[in-house]
């Protein structure tokens, strides 16, 4: 180690190269949600033009060369030369870090796109770049590469090939850029057609009149390959998108407007669920850990119905005002705000911390929710949203003592797991292992074949309720759901505390099978209602157990899907036996450590959220209470002929 430390060990990355040298600061990771990061980028500037009214079509396109583009009809870039810097106003957008006309709000009233390094990263990131700019009856157009230094052998990111030029006279007006993610950065370059469609269609329902198309050059079905959408209704039609799947209780209940220099718009729906499920954006941004706006939202939620509530006499004098979580019991919402100088946490955007916003939405939603109470034609919803709240309250009383046994550390709480849950010795929740394991056999195995120092056992015996289609106070009934909750430590819903969490990585292991598939969506189930910061914040894990296992003579292979068979078996001549695994039980404690639990050669899928308004349509698809969506999805998606439940991706990389 160098004993001398002086000014010149400083080392000063110059253009992009920070960009590339440290890719995770700007668009979070480089696995599949960074490289998707590239497109959110680069269609949130066109949809600046389109909620700004300067453009009102937007197409994203995935081509055969697994590139994207992404076309608005709006301004188009600036192309003159930019004063001090000495080339066009393309080049310095992205070929510079903080560099763009958001930073005040002459050109963009509101935009998702202000830091200024959304462009130049996309173009630092990718292997080619190129942008054609639409302008004043003139087509130009600029090409960006990434090449190596032939000195150094350095990557050089984002360089400009030539100067902006003009190409052609034309009459079209807008942006285009086609970008082609550098594989050299990520490490996977195949967008997931789902993940982008799903988003767009997103867009759609915030930029009511847009015209969103989608397109996969992929995909050989042209019925499949393109589609368009636009939504006049909005949140309205958002709303019922979500809510599709469910039984409503209420009309959608829709207020658009603003206040002082924020634009406010919601959308809320009550069906007869027993989660809340709210998503919020701003300016076009999802903001999954919520925030002020969100904060307001709910605060003003709770407090008008109260005041309602005592107002209709349903509250007397003597009785405690029901509280947030009774009035949001079976609530679909989505809010979105526009701001013109939010502060988001990380470029990635997830939580906004403006503070004025909090009591700005706040005082919004209480008049516009207190005008929506005091319509006479709004009786029969109101009567019905104060029941089920009433209801909610009852329920949440009642299940008082059962959520304390959840949240405390008590010898009555610890009672359930006697002879259940194999704690591990040491006491870093950092290091330490929760297995989740499928039935007695096999976590007789786990537990003799696990490192006791820090991995914990938890068999389940039967499986557990589906918490989907029943209240809290059944679920929690439930004695594998109790113990499940006692093991973690983090208690559930309102009461959820992650920082209490004992273990960091929680691994659902069930055998390959469809009683397997149908526990592991049971708990994913639970954990996304009511322990859902255990899945945003990749605690959640599915253990991947081998299929099969080739033997011959001391050598064992053990493969974890029929292509991995295929292959093993052309390699290895006759005289081999060939063992189908039907369930973690066939394995003895030493080959379930060496497959399945030994962090140096186990496959773990991690489990994410990338489109929660989406996993929330599917939780309520797959898991709800009625047949015949569930079995619409199924025979228009399942693919009877796969035998793999999923495919794993890595020890930690993966996602599900």
């Amino acid at each position: 180690m160098a004993s001398n430390y002086t000014a010149k060990d400083i080392t000063v990355l110059e253009g992009l190269e920070a960009v590339r040298m440290r890719p995770g600061m700007y668009i979070g990771s480089t696995g599949p949600r960074g490289l998707h990061h590239l497109i959110w980028e680069i269609v949130d500037n066109a949809v600046d033009e389109a909620s700004n009214g300067y453009a009102n079509e937007i197409t994203v396109t995935l081509k055969k060369d697994g590139s994207c583009e992404v076309t608005d009809n709006g301004r188009g870039l600036p192309v003159d030369i930019h004063p001090k810097l000495g080339v066009s106003a393309v080049e310095v957008i992205y070929t510079q870090l903080h560099a763009g006309g958001k930073f005040d709000d002459k050109n963009y009233a509101y935009s998702g796109g202000l830091h200024g390094v959304g462009a130049s990263v996309v173009n630092a990131l990718s292997e080619w770049c190129v942008v054609d700019v639409y302008v004043d009856y003139t087509h130009y157009q600029q090409r960006f590469e990434s090449v190596e230094d032939p000195k150094t052998h350095k990557i050089l990111s984002g360089k400009p090939v030539a100067p902006l030029a003009k190409v052609g006279n034309t009459r079209k007006r807008g942006t285009s850029v086609c970008f082609k993610p550098d594989p050299r950065v990520f490490e996977e370059i195949d967008f997931n057609s789902d993940t982008v469609r799903h988003r767009i269609r997103e867009l759609a329902y915030l930029n009511k009149g847009v015209r969103f198309i989608f397109t996969d050059e992929r995909i050989r079905d042209e019925k499949l390959r393109r589609v368009e959408y636009m939504y006049e209704g909005g949140l309205n039609d958002f709303v019922s998108y979500l809510n599709g799947e469910k039984t409503a209780l209420t009309e959608p209940i829709l207020y658009e407007g603003s206040l002082s220099d924020i634009r406010i718009r919601f959308c809320i729906q009550y069906t007869d669920s027993y989660t809340a499920s709210i998503f919020s954006f701003v300016n076009n941004i999802p903001t999954p850990e919520g925030g002020t706006h969100e904060v307001g939202f709910k605060t003003a939620l709770t407090k008008v119905f109260n005041d309602y509530a005592r107002k209709c006499g349903v509250l007397k004098e003597k009785d405690n005002n029901l509280s947030g979580e009774d009035f949001r019991e079976g609530l679909t919402a989505v809010l979105a705000v526009n701001v013109k100088n939010p502060q988001f946490e990380g470029q990635t955007k997830g939580r906004l911390g403006n503070t004025e916003v909090k009591s700005q939405v706040e005082n919004w939603v209480d008049e516009k929710l207190s005008i929506y109470l005091e319509d006479l034609k709004n009786q029969a919803s109101a009567k019905v949203i104060l029941e089920k709240a009433i209801k909610a309250a009852k329920v949440r009383e009642a299940t008082r003592k059962a959520k304390d046994l959840a949240r405390q550390k008590t010898e009555l709480e610890s009672a359930p797991l006697v002879g259940k849950l194999s704690s591990c010795t040491g006491r870093d929740a950092k290091l330490n292992e929760l297995f989740i394991v499928e039935g007695d056999s096999a976590g007789g195995s786990a537990k003799q074949g696990r490192d006791r120092h820090f991995q914990a056992i938890l068999p389940l015996r039967g499986k557990p309720l589906n918490s989907e289609k029943k209240r809290l106070d059944q679920v929690l009934a439930n004695e594998e759901i109790r113990s499940l909750i006692t093991a973690l430590g983090t208690g559930i819903g309102e009461g959820f505390d992650i920082s209490r969490l004992k273990y960091d990585k929680v691994i659902i292991l069930s055998d390959a099978d469809q009683d397997g598939a149908h526990i592991r969506a049971i708990l994913l189930t639970f954990f996304y209602r009511y322990m859902k910061p255990l899945i945003t914040e990749g605690h959640v894990y599915m253990g991947m157990p081998p299929l099969y296992k080739i033997q011959k003579g001391d050598k064992s292979i053990y493969c974890y899907d029929d292509k991995e068979l295929a292959s093993a078996m052309q390699g290895v001549s006759k005289g081999y036996t060939l063992q189908r695994y039907k369930g973690l039980g066939e394995m003895n404690p030493e080959q379930l450590w060496e497959t399945t639990m030994n962090p140096e050669g186990r496959k773990l899928t991690q489990v994410s959220i990338e489109d929660d308004a989406e996993a929330e349509r599917m939780v309520s698809i797959l898991m709800g209470d009625k047949v015949e969506p569930r079995k619409d999805y199924i025979f228009a998606y399942a693919d009877f002929n796969k035998k793999d439940d999923f495919k794993p991706v890595g020890e930690e990389g993966g996602r599900a």
